[in-house]
């Protein structure tokens, strides 16, 4: 790919050297203590110790612990520790790959959207290392990139990229341009509306059939980075030859047919939440050979 000089994103939060746990004291578990203040204080001494907490709290620096083991809080306040962030070089030019790679996508979505009288509302993208807290709870870096529709973010541990290499072996920039293009697909179905269709519609169904609505979700997702692939080429000139082919071979990898085949020795398509790898090559395809956003409707055959 053809990424180095090109403008870069703002919208990187870089919590690489950020671990955050859940605080002390009262934790996930916390004492919910305000009902039973109220049953034996009444309102005027419930009130009175709310006043005191909070001045204690503000004077302590710990008001998030206390006030959620009131109930006042509605999630158990973290503890951010921030460590020295040790990086190579080549660290260095990937968190500058993936900041090119997510400005090149706003560049295509805030286009599309334009012709469409709509204004995009650009994602951030979270780096983490280990595991992350998100408006969609605690992630280990085990599930790989993901977005969380809740807090409109994408989370992404670098190394994921060298399982992508050499787990899935699927190397290459563009195979790992296409893995920040899905995932900014997910955002574009959430402020399509569509991913909360889906969420509802699944809640309405059993687990086989849910999990095909879940593999078209994915599906467009992976045609939404085509689109973006195809924007990149035809009006910036970002793709190299073979690109596509990286591309291709990483939708191919972690398709779910392909990872069941190694993990279990047997394919399970009801179990299916991603598509099998010639869906997902199919797809993105689509997107990249057309650029018509109307193109993607995974959703069209029922």
């Amino acid at each position: 790919m053809r990424w180095k000089g090109r403008p870069k994103s703002s919208n990187i939060e870089d919590r690489r050297a950020m671990r955050s746990s859940a605080a002390g004291g009262f934790g996930r578990g916390g004492l919910r203590l305000l009902p039973l203040v109220f049953r034996f204080l009444g309102f005027k001494g419930t009130l009175l110790v709310i006043v005191c907490v909070v001045a204690y709290g503000l004077f302590t620096g710990n008001l998030g612990n206390m006030l959620y083991a009131l109930g006042l809080g509605d999630s158990p306040p973290t503890s951010v520790a921030t460590e020295t962030l040790n990086q190579t070089p080549q660290e260095k030019e990937l968190v500058e790959f993936v900041s090119v790679i997510l400005a090149d996508t706003e560049q295509t979505w805030s286009s599309i959207f334009q012709e469409n009288d709509e204004q995009y509302q650009e994602p951030r993208l979270v780096l983490f290392r280990g595991a992350v807290r998100s408006a969609c709870g605690t992630a280990q870096s085990a599930i790989g990139p993901f977005y969380c529709p809740a807090d409109q973010q994408i989370y992404l541990d670098l190394n994921f990229f060298d399982q992508l290499k050499n787990r899935f072996k699927a190397p290459g920039d563009f195979a790992q341009a296409y893995v920040i293009a899905h995932e900014v697909g997910h955002h574009i179905q959430t402020l399509m509306g569509i991913s909360e269709k889906v969420h509802a519609a699944r809640s309405r169904l059993n687990e086989t059939e849910a999990n095909k609505l879940s593999v078209k979700q994915e599906l467009q997702a992976d045609c939404f980075a085509g689109i973006w692939a195809n924007h990149a080429n035809d009006q910036r000139q970002l793709l190299e030859t073979g690109d596509i082919e990286e591309g291709l071979r990483a939708a191919s990898a972690i398709g779910d047919d392909t990872l069941q085949k190694q993990s279990q020795g047997y394919v399970s398509p009801d179990s299916f939440t991603h598509g099998s790898s010639q869906q997902r090559m199919q797809w993105f395809k689509t997107g990249f050979e057309t650029g018509d956003i109307a193109r993607c409707n995974t959703f069209a055959n029922g």
